[in-house]
């Protein structure tokens, strides 16, 4: 991937990103704003979502704090290009992660441990609302949710992926939303019992995903073990990301 196309891969991921962001946040009423820098939201986003992600390299530092709420416990900015020095502005860096690419013409190929999507568990997006609270408990690995996700956030182009037991229990998911030019891939997990583990997710997932919308790009962002099993899978790492945390 030359410089030029890198950078087009990582502006589509952070905007489907931004996207996935956005829409958490109005399903639980808080409505987000998209600008020319950074989408942002002037008040207290959901558990685990960011309050602003920037959209561009050179977003600046003070318009984009102003224009969220850092008066109460929380605040975080997806600093989407790693760029920003928000220490001076009351926040520290929470992780450090990497965008990741996968082109459309693996999107339907097995990841490099070798592992059939269906050699451990059968995939497909959740049917209905009704499902969401037990998917969520095993994305939680066995907690009870607390509603995080919720209904309005199911649609054609958004779309809770489970991969189930032969007992038809949850045992590995994904979240894939498709916006213009890709689908992204987030909270991805295989729970502590779940055979085979992120590879076999990666697989199941990856697989749905070339069915569900053939042809498109895969993105998301990983760090970590996760990062190494993304890249098992195909992905390639193309750019960083921080999030930073607002000091309470």
């Amino acid at each position: 991937m030359d410089d030029e196309s890198r950078e087009r891969a990582v502006r589509a991921a952070v905007r489907n990103n931004a996207e996935w962001c956005d829409a958490v946040c109005r399903a639980h009423a808080v409505p987000g704003e998209f600008g020319g820098e950074a989408w942002t939201s002037a008040r207290r986003t959901p558990p685990l979502y960011p309050d602003a992600v920037t959209l561009t390299p050179d977003a600046s530092p003070g318009d984009l704090v102003s224009r969220i709420d850092t008066g109460s416990p929380g605040c975080s900015v997806k600093d989407s290009f790693a760029r920003l020095d928000l220490a001076p502005l009351g926040f520290w860096v929470l992780f450090e992660a990497q965008w990741i690419h996968r082109p459309a013409d693996k999107a339907g190929a097995v990841g490099k441990a070798g592992m059939s999507p269906s050699q451990y568990v059968s995939w497909g997006p959740l049917a209905d609302a009704d499902a969401l609270p037990a998917w969520e408990t095993a994305w939680a690995d066995g907690e009870e949710g607390g509603g995080l996700f919720r209904a309005e956030l199911l649609s054609d182009d958004t779309m809770f992926l489970a991969g189930a037991s032969a007992a038809g229990e949850i045992v590995a998911g994904a979240v894939v939303s498709r916006s213009e030019s890709v689908v992204g891939v987030s909270n991805l997990f295989a729970r502590g019992d779940a055979p085979g583990g992120e590879e076999s997710a990666w697989a199941g997932c990856l697989a749905e995903v070339a069915r569900l919308w053939p042809g498109l790009p895969v993105v998301g962002y990983e760090s970590g073990e996760s990062l190494d099993a993304a890249v098992r899978a195909g992905f390639t790492p193309i750019g960083p990301l921080r999030v930073w945390l607002r000091s309470d």
